[in-house]
């Protein structure tokens, strides 16, 4: 029996195709009806979602990091009795993990946290799940992971106590920032030898049986390069949801040099300047000690 305060649908949907009973609730209900209609119960408040739950109840957040975590896991644990499971699945910073678990004990309420990957696919795929907190609170939440997971022994496991799973995705996403940059350079570089006309497209294809660098990720990547007029209808602007730079500010405090993923972070954020000051003056400088030529703006 599993309930979802402001779930995530898909997650949801699976649980309840693996047999589970599935409250759910979310501020705006029209986000529940997709679920609903997949069977899981809907409920109008965070008080009706415990009330429709039997002890011991087990609530699996699905909400943004941050502001919105905070005060859900404030409304819940004056609701939740001691005994109860309070699982955040999002993605938050693990210092506030290591918080919220505690504000949890001091109530007798038990506390999991699940890094979860896998996005919108993984009600197809199954998700990846790093999963922090005792060995007894993850025992009873189990079949519930079995469920979400691609495979039952396979794509997640307890990789420590509360705090470990969130710090787990952490490092996750900082890696994949690397791969992501190291990918789209890649193809940069490839697209810039006009000499050869490369199909971009096919040598993603090629390089995704038996390459070293084969992964989803460039499943992906030849995915978008196959529709190339889609992909000239996006802007050069990417965004973070955090955990790059968590995992940068980490790699600071723990003395441990990760040149790439802090430059792929970098890249990201540089992708923001819609007016770029650095390249100005770096242009400035080099006329003023060298009388190099500017390039007017249009």
């Amino acid at each position: 029996m599993v309930g979802l305060g402001r779930m995530g649908g898909n997650m949801a949907i699976r649980l309840v195709q693996g047999g589970h009973r599935v409250v759910g609730y979310a501020r705006r209900p029209e986000q529940v009806q997709e679920a609903v209609a997949q069977g899981v119960t809907s409920s109008g408040s965070l008080a009706e979602l415990v009330g429709s739950l039997r002890p011991p109840r087990v609530v699996w957040l699905m909400i943004p990091a941050g502001p919105p975590t905070e005060e859900m896991i404030k409304g819940l644990l004056a609701l939740l009795s001691p005994g109860d499971l309070l699982v955040d699945g999002g993605n938050s910073y693990y210092k506030d993990t290591l918080r919220h678990s505690g504000r949890a004990a001091e109530k007798g309420v038990h506390f999991v946290d699940v890094g979860t990957s896998g996005g919108i696919w993984g009600l197809k795929e199954g998700y990846s799940m790093m999963v922090g907190g005792s060995e007894a609170d993850v025992a009873l939440l189990t079949p519930a992971l079995k469920t979400l997971a691609p495979a039952p022994d396979a794509g997640w496991g307890r990789v420590g106590p509360a705090g470990s799973g969130h710090y787990v995705k952490m490092v996750h996403n900082g890696i994949e920032y690397g791969l992501m940059e190291a990918y789209a350079e890649g193809f940069a570089i490839l697209a810039a030898k006009s000499d050869f006309r490369l199909d971009l497209a096919q040598v993603a294809d090629i390089w995704r049986r038996g390459s070293v660098v084969r992964s989803w990720l460039l499943d992906l990547t030849a995915d978008a390069l196959h529709h190339p007029d889609e992909l000239a209808h996006i802007a050069p602007f990417v965004s973070d949801s955090g955990e790059g730079r968590w995992t940068v500010f980490e790699s600071i405090d723990l003395n441990v040099s990760a040149p790439v993923i802090a430059l792929a972070l970098e890249r990201r954020i540089r992708s923001r300047e819609a007016d770029p000051l650095v390249e100005k003056l770096l242009a400035a400088m080099r006329q003023e000690f060298g009388g190099h030529a500017v390039k007017p703006e249009p």
